[in-house]
């Protein structure tokens, strides 16, 4: 068992090197990008990694505090699904009935790795495998599909 500041301290040792590796790569409109802290331009929009001692995740995560608004922003993924998995190549998950750490309603579409902790620095290669090609992908998808999203600035 880990202490809270030994899960804190492997926590970011982890995402840290992942950003550094992840700095090599510029964004699909040849920009440097923070890749940990993906800046999609709209407000309670957010593309998410996150990983722990059981799983590894990645999401598109719309938290607008308007149900009817987050509604608007699922049709309006709905409209990408086809260009989304297209790109990422492989369908992910679904879920617009979710709810955040804190108890707050989200929508999120996801991606899920089991079977691999954060806290084990032998599966980091893969955890950085799973995460790599799919934020990249989700870059390219949002080159794309960024202007359909403007409405909700």
């Amino acid at each position: 068992m880990y202490s809270r500041e030994e899960v804190k301290q492997l926590k970011q040792l982890f995402w840290t090197k992942f950003g550094q590796f992840m700095a090599l790569h510029m964004s699909a409109d040849d920009e440097k990008v923070n890749w940990i802290n993906y800046k999609t331009g709209v407000k309670h929009l957010y593309f998410k990694m996150d990983a722990d001692k059981k799983l590894a995740k990645i999401a598109i995560v719309w938290s607008h505090p308007d149900a009817g608004i987050r509604a608007l922003m699922a049709e309006q993924f709905l409209q990408y699904k086809a260009l989304l998995h297209a790109t990422l190549g492989e369908e992910w998950a679904w879920d617009m009935d979710a709810y955040d750490e804190y108890g707050k309603p989200v929508c999120q579409i996801y991606k899920t790795l089991a079977d691999h902790s954060i806290f084990k620095e032998a599966e980091w290669g893969e955890l950085i495998a799973f995460f790599k090609p799919r934020m990249i992908a989700l870059d390219e998808f949002w080159s794309s599909a960024k202007y359909a999203f403007d409405m909700f600035k």
